[in-house]
């Protein structure tokens, strides 16, 4: 057995058309899987599915667009993966949504709506449409990017916090619902990472020098941290892990943002 090897593994990685999600879709892709790219806008799909295929001079990856909000439309990526390569071995629960920033007395209902149902409901649905492909298939791995929020309060993202904390219970009650059918879930937990999304909390260069010196690793997180490790939870290596959450943070939070 090759611990890390993924030839032939078929995975869709929602949100891959930029950062974190196109570095777990390259990563898996350097490791021999063929990987479908997910986002909202087709054509930045295309543009990463093409580099990729450029990149290993095959059709390593393929590109559908799907809004994580919309059922119908993940129902269809789902299908889509399975008429074009007749299984589904690897889920990767990227995208998400954080539509409000500030303290949780101005959250308006249907921002609060919006971030329950994007980060964690849309998790549900595929995990709905993809496993039972799985369980037919021997088994496969789901991987939900949560947070180091997960873990915190906040007085600016505490809504997105108690979705991604949310995230790590559904991986646990996932693992449980599917080990026996040799599915594993799990979730990574990223701290802060230089990512657009993230931009909040990193793009100001006096934040991000204190967002380094309260991290042991002295450096704000680049997305393929976080890629490499989402492969390795896809990967032979994890076989028997499941139903866990990964910190990946350089150590900052066993510093309580001091050292």
């Amino acid at each position: 057995m090759s611990y890390f090897d993924l030839k032939d593994k078929v995975c869709i990685i929602t949100g891959s058309s930029r950062g974190i999600g196109r570095a777990a879709a390259e990563a898996m892709a350097e490791a021999g899987a063929k990987v479908v790219i997910s986002s909202r806008k087709l054509d930045a799909c295309v543009e990463v599915a093409e580099a990729i295929n450029q990149k290993y001079g095959e059709e390593r990856a393929i590109a559908i667009a799907a809004n994580i909000s919309d059922k119908a439309a993940l129902e269809n990526l789902v299908t889509a993966t399975l008429e074009k390569y007749g299984k589904i071995d690897a889920l990767v629960c990227n995208a998400a949504s954080n539509p409000y920033y500030g303290p949780m007395q101005g959250i308006s209902d249907e921002q609060f709506d919006k971030i329950l149902q994007n980060n964690i409901l849309s998790n549900h649905w595929l995990v709905q449409f993809c496993a039972p492909h799985m369980a037919e298939n021997d088994g496969g791995a789901i991987v939900i990017v949560s947070s180091v929020g997960g873990f915190l309060g906040s007085g600016v993202i505490g809504a997105y916090n108690i979705s991604k904390a949310a995230d790590m219970q559904l991986a646990r009650n996932l693992a449980v619902d599917w080990g026996r059918k040799n599915i594993r879930v799990n979730c990574v937990c990223p701290g802060v990472v230089k990512t657009d999304f993230a931009k909040a909390l990193w793009e100001n260069p006096e934040q991000a020098k204190a967002i380094a010196r309260a991290t042991p690793l002295k450096r704000v997180g680049e997305v393929d941290d976080i890629g490499g490790v989402i492969a390795f939870l896809c990967a032979p290596a994890s076989k028997f892990m499941s139903g866990q959450s990964l910190i990946i943070d350089g150590g900052m939070t066993i510093t309580g943002g001091n050292i």
